[in-house]
């Protein structure tokens, strides 16, 4: 049954706002193409009137028990949309909170804020929360998707910028590593001096936020937890639904364990568990999914008879590449003045890493074959639309802080390999050392200096509250098995495994986004009757 609030009504409209929602937002949009070359230059050297929203100025103290201290109380303050490049479709403001809790009368941050009605003419009372990935991902980017997929059809969707990411004042974005990973295209994957230039990049970032007197100790998930209990209270929401992907589930497991006042229910879109991810971690997850698109081409008798033993294909061009780099001179994906890009072993492995959004999964095994036969083009495009980032977009100054605090330590880079070797024997050690995405961690946490956090985050979220698991089979970010793992802890937990998905599953696959709402509904019985007649698409088959 649905919570109903007490609270004192609508949220009022923002002036320049009130957006109506004029239908699903589109994919394919400006949105899609400014995050894929965002991911892309990361990749180069590596988420109705709303009845239960209270006045507009209303306030809450956060919650002290197994979290930071209380400080003076967030406030709601309503304000005009961010500019983005489709206009936020509802009313919006900003979340003030203090930066560090564990300092309750310093500085004071604002975190931004969207409200996006329901699409029903009866909407129930408990909106959804949505918790944006990354750590450092572009909430308000997601917001067509989320709108896409429907999520806000029986009920409000709320969507707030996590601390330091865009949006939300302060912005932790980093020019200078934008910059370098633009450059970085051209270069090495995995030389010593493609190292040190990125590291030399996350000093300079990080010398400049601290001068400008961002506390980078205050940039982790207990406080990104934290911010997300207050903005539940300063909106006078009784009940609310949480839904994240991908660090959004690291987020969302920990607000569970931290703040469960509250929640109505959880869901959870291609696992982070917050007790194993590491840097180590990851090198699991992309054998899984890796292994995955080449299982279900065995599985399509065409794709096995034109590409067959992927593996074996891939193991040689890795250390084909690694011992013989490919540079090449070609023009980004969309188009425009050729850039020089560099294939080495590492670059292969981080493009298959990147799930979908530089070489779709149906294309891996034609991009294989064709760059043993002696043509890289289509590899060397995907790299080149990292040439061309939407500077400052992203929040690595959060990446860092999260990762660097939470996911490298207890962990050495001889642990990294060790993880390396053991999903892909016979590769490279070059390349192995490196964590897919996060190459030179442990190098760039030395200049980034937070504390180690792992004490108070590395441990497992165990609740009844209901909790939806989501993953893909092709997701070689976060491996589909740690949904089901991440379960373990959860009694009310009900996982799914969506075939042949990357990663954040709903807004791909129109079954994932019907069982999520199914579950938003009911969410101690959803429907998942759609879900053993989802197959693979077929993959592309050259001549």
């Amino acid at each position: 049954m649905a919570e109903h609030d007490t609270g004192s009504g609508p949220l009022p409209p923002c002036p320049g706002t009130g957006t109506p929602v004029g239908g699903p937002a589109r994919r394919g949009g400006p949105r899609i193409g400014r995050r894929a070359r965002t991911q892309a230059a990361l990749l180069a050297v590596g988420l109705a009137v709303l009845g239960a929203v209270g006045t507009a100025s209303s306030s809450a103290q956060s919650p002290t028990a197994g979290g930071p201290p209380s400080g003076p109380p967030a406030r709601f303050v309503p304000g005009p949309c961010p500019q983005t490049p489709e206009p936020v479709p509802g009313r919006c403001g900003f979340l003030e909170v203090p930066e560090n809790r564990e300092h309750p009368t310093g500085r004071t941050i604002r975190l931004a804020v969207a409200i996006i009605p329901a699409t029903s003419k009866t909407p129930v009372t408990d909106p959804v929360v949505f918790m944006e990935g990354g750590p450092g991902g572009d909430a308000f980017g997601a917001i067509p998707f989320l709108i896409d997929s429907e999520v806000n059809r029986d009920r409000d969707l709320i969507v707030m910028a996590q601390r330091g990411a865009l949006h939300s004042q302060p912005n932790l974005a980093c020019p200078e590593m934008d910059r370098f990973n633009a450059a970085a295209v051209g270069l090495p994957y995995d030389a010593p001096s493609t190292g040190r230039g990125l590291v030399r990049a996350a000093k300079q970032c990080r010398d400049r936020l601290t001068a400008e007197g961002n506390d980078l100790t205050a940039y982790n998930t207990t406080e990104n937890a934290a911010d997300f209990a207050s903005l539940r209270k300063a909106l006078n929401i009784r009940k609310w639904n949480v839904y994240g992907y991908s660090y959004g589930t690291d987020l969302g497991l920990t607000y569970l364990r931290r703040h469960p006042q509250g929640v109505r229910s959880l869901a959870i879109d291609s696992v982070v568990p917050p007790q194993t991810v590491s840097l180590p971690w990851a090198w699991d997850s992309a054998q899984e999914g890796i292994n995955s698109i080449f299982a279900a081409c065995e599985d399509q008798p065409a794709c096995k008879s034109r590409y067959p033993d992927l593996s074996r294909t891939l193991t040689e061009q890795v250390r084909r590449l690694e011992a013989n780099p490919l540079t090449l001179t070609v023009p980004p994906p969309g188009g425009g003045t050729p850039v020089k890009v560099v294939l080495d072993g590492g670059t292969l492995v981080n493009l298959l890493v990147a799930n979908g959004q530089l070489v779709p999964s149906a294309d891996v095994p034609a991009a294989l074959y064709e760059l043993a036969a002696g043509n890289p083009e289509r590899l060397a495009r995907a790299q080149a639309a990292g040439a061309t980032p939407a500077i400052g977009e992203f929040a690595h100054g959060l990446t860092h802080s999260v990762a660097c605090a939470e996911w490298a330590p207890g962990y050495s880079k001889r642990d990294v390999l060790n993880a390396g070797r053991r999903a892909f024997p016979g590769w490279p050690d070059s390349v192995l050392a490196h964590a897919p995405q996060l190459p030179f961690e442990h190098d760039l946490c030395r200049v980034w200096n937070v504390p180690d956090r792992t004490a108070v985050q590395r441990v497992a979220t165990r609740s009844k509250v209901p909790v939806l698991i989501i993953t893909g089979t092709f997701d070689a970010k976060t491996g589909a098995s740690w949904g089901p793992f991440a379960g373990r802890t959860l009694p009310r937990s009900t996982a799914v495994v969506i075939p042949g998905v990357t990663h954040w599953v709903v807004p791909q696959n129109p079954c994932a986004a019907s069982v999520l709402l199914s579950f938003l509904a009911r969410p101690t019985a959803p429907d998942t009757g759609c879900v053993p007649g989802v197959e693979p698409k077929p993959f592309t088959i050259i001549p």
